[in-house]
């Protein structure tokens, strides 16, 4: 699998992910929301960096798209561990 579709993959997984928490939020603690507006910042990045590399005008090195990768798992494991401090 060409390393776009890793990444479009992972996007589709986080966007969900960050769908299901959104619904949940609201019943999390302070320190849950928190870390939840951290991630969005974060998500925000992660979403400009994609429209980049999905824009063929743009040219994006493979590099780029690692670095964007790797934003999107960080991105992925705070989404985990919200997650699971809200279903506590």
């Amino acid at each position: 699998m060409k390393m776009t579709q890793e990444f479009d993959s992972l996007m589709e997984k986080l966007k969900t992910q960050r769908d299901e928490i959104k619904l949940k939020i609201h019943l999390g603690s302070m320190e849950v929301r928190q870390e939840f507006e951290d991630a969005e910042n974060t998500w925000q990045n992660v979403k400009l960096k994609a429209s980049e590399i999905t824009d063929d005008a743009v040219e994006t090195s493979e590099e780029y798209v690692g670095k964007a990768k790797v934003v999107g798992e960080e991105l992925k494991e705070a989404y985990n561990r919200i997650t699971q401090r809200l279903s506590k």
